[in-house]
């Protein structure tokens, strides 16, 4: 199976990012312009947490807060998972199921290199199962 860094070789390695003090109005808009479910919190190129479409709904709307008042470091996870280059994505899919995360940036040497998500995994999955169905099924129809 494929490891993280064919992900990212297919998916590319753009990441969408923004500023602690940053108001969640923005990353809200941020999110939507770039159809994207999460965005990393970075500080002079360091990443300081990670904010989702469900860290606003949950930490602002439903608290009857409002998005343009509040500031993204108010309600990023601050503890960021993430994952290596080098990993495989059968330990990407276990990371996220049993933390309960849906993205998780990438390092290869120390350096941020890009963010997945549970969708990206997913469909590398499926693709893999794919292709390897069609392989024992070439083998198969050819030694008949």
């Amino acid at each position: 199976m494929n490891n993280v860094r064919d992900l990212i070789r297919r998916k590319g390695n753009q990441v969408f990012s923004i500023r602690p003090k940053d108001s969640v109005f923005n990353a809200m808009k941020m999110m939507a312009e770039n159809n994207t479910g999460a965005l990393l919190v970075m500080e002079a190129d360091k990443v300081e947490g990670i904010i989702s479409e469900r860290d606003c709904i949950r930490r602002v709307d439903i608290q009857g807060k409002s998005s343009k008042d509040t500031m993204v470091n108010e309600v990023m996870t601050s503890k960021v998972l993430y994952v290596e280059t080098s990993q495989s994505l059968d330990e990407c899919m276990a990371v996220m199921i049993d933390k309960n995360v849906r993205h998780l940036p990438v390092y290869e040497n120390g350096k941020l290199v890009g963010l997945i998500s549970v969708r990206d995994v997913l469909k590398e999955v499926v693709d893999y199962q794919r292709f390897m169905i069609s392989q024992l099924e070439h083998y198969i129809s050819s030694s008949r």
